[in-house]
């Protein structure tokens, strides 16, 4: 059950992600604070490489998270491009920016640490 319940939460969250990057931004609200799509492109990312990977670690009969947390830090890198890259060649109102790519990796990157400090202290505290 709860599989089934880290795979919807991945994937709504990756649909939700999608649509909002894909969307005609003069659709959204407008706010004018400096670099706020940055916050929220490497916000996106840490939610994404976190929710994939406890869907990839739910399916790990050993439990080691080297290899589902590369796997969902690399869907998130590789998701991220393409998003740029759609927005590039299929919107009219926004545009592929390299500075949102280091942004999601920055929130990828930052997910990353997050779930291996928390594996390290989880380790202590049953020691």
């Amino acid at each position: 059950m709860l599989k089934q319940l880290f795979f919807l939460a991945a994937v709504l969250w990756t649909g939700i992600v999608f649509t909002l990057c894909l969307v005609q931004s003069d659709s959204l609200p407008v706010v004018n604070i400096e670099n706020l799509d940055k916050v929220i492109h490497a916000f996106f990312h840490f939610v994404f490489t976190s929710l994939w990977f406890l869907f990839l670690i739910s399916n790990t009969k050993d439990k080691k998270i080297f290899m589902p947390l590369m796997i969902a830090f690399m869907l998130s890198v590789f998701f991220g491009i393409a998003i740029e890259v759609l927005q590039g060649l299929y919107t009219t109102t926004r545009r592929e920016d390299v500075l949102d790519v280091a942004a999601n990796i920055s929130g990828a990157t930052l997910a990353v640490f997050s779930i291996v400090m928390f594996y390290r202290i989880r380790r202590l505290d049953t020691n």
